[in-house]
């Protein structure tokens, strides 16, 4: 089967969107089938306000029909929701081809916490955007729950992976900084509620890996915590594995990424209890959800990090791509006004 994919979110950006895109469509060739992407590669761009690394592609429907049409194309799926999304959406829509969707990021909180636009206007335009498709894959169930609470349809559950030989408890070293280490990876934006791990009274170390809009704000207010940049994945799994306790404050993500690669170094996770992290720890013991995050962090302590990493396990790329190919060919064969969500919520 030739799948494309279109995607705004693309290299250089470093985010859990466009690791789980490569990593799906390597194990997706394992299993046969031809990926090929669309991206804001070849297109004049400019930098989405707030979130530079982001490029809004001038993506036409016109440029990418040029790009589509003739092409020995099986199914297209459309994987986010800017102006490469909505180009390939129009081509599909016009050609009477049927087409996935998923839902990555929630833009409507992401948005509101930058400016004052209502949550309901943005999920008005993401629920036509998402409708129109014969299905939109989403990663939990407590996501899928929220949006068939708001008028989403044919939801298909679609999981991720984690490569274990990359992050591993293998890649520890000894940190020169007082311990326990509680860590935090992740973007630097309000939206991730990272200021709430930083406010804490916790002992040791607290290290902060990554970048972006929040970071010199972050950096003046908290001096004692050690900001790192930005890291690649080997150096990123070499944090994970150095350190006591991953630290997730975030209310707003879908997933979670970086719980999984975190897990898969031995590393237990302290989070708030909500969609992402109580889909991903449930009540596997790999990490302690609580409001009290202080609290999660200094419990999170006890748990062995054999159990982190057992859980981490039970996630692969090999079993995501299973997912995406199975909710392809169910969109395929059947008609989108009798597609129903897919058992696994």
């Amino acid at each position: 089967m030739r799948i494309l994919i279109a995607t705004d979110a693309w290299k250089p950006q470093v985010n859990g969107v466009v690791r789980s895109l490569e990593s799906v469509a390597k194990a997706l060739r394992e299993f046969g089938a031809e990926i090929e992407f669309l991206t804001p590669q070849g297109f004049a761009s400019i930098p989405l306000p707030t979130y530079s690394e982001i490029k809004l592609a001038f993506a036409s429907a016109r440029a990418i029909r040029k790009r589509l049409d003739g092409a020995p194309i099986d199914h297209i799926h459309i994987a986010t929701e800017g102006p490469v999304g909505y180009a390939a959406r129009r081509y599909c829509l016009q050609g009477n081809r049927p087409f996935t969707t998923s839902y990555h990021t929630r833009f409507p909180e992401y948005i509101a916490a930058r400016t004052r636009l209502p949550e309901a206007i943005t999920y008005a335009v993401l629920r036509r955007f998402h409708n129109a498709g014969s299905g939109v894959m989403v990663s939990t169930a407590s996501i899928a729950s929220d949006l068939q609470s708001r008028g989403f349809e044919r939801l298909m559950h679609w999981s991720r992976g984690v490569d274990h030989s990359q992050f591993t408890p293998a890649k520890a070293l000894k940190l020169d900084l007082p311990r326990p280490i509680f860590l935090y990876a992740g973007r630097l934006a309000p939206e991730k509620n990272v200021e709430s791990f930083l406010a804490l009274d916790l002992p040791g170390s607290k290290v902060i890996v990554g970048d972006g809009p929040s970071r010199r704000a972050l950096e003046s207010a908290y001096p004692d915590a050690h900001f790192v940049g930005a890291k690649t994945s080997d150096a990123l799994a070499v944090h994970y594995a150095s350190s006591d306790v991953f630290v997730f404050p975030s209310r707003t993500d879908t997933f979670g990424m970086v719980l999984l690669e975190a897990l898969s170094c031995g590393l237990p996770v302290a989070a708030l209890p909500v969609a992402g992290p109580l889909d991903v720890i449930g009540d596997s013991g790999a990490g302690i959800l609580d409001e009290d995050l202080r609290g999660a962090c200094l419990r999170a302590l006890d748990i062995p990090r054999e159990k982190a990493r057992a859980h981490a396990l039970t996630f692969t790329w090999a079993n995501s791509a299973r997912q995406f190919l199975d909710n392809i060919l169910l969109a395929k064969s059947t008609s989108a006004t009798r597609l129903i969500a897919s058992p696994g919520f």
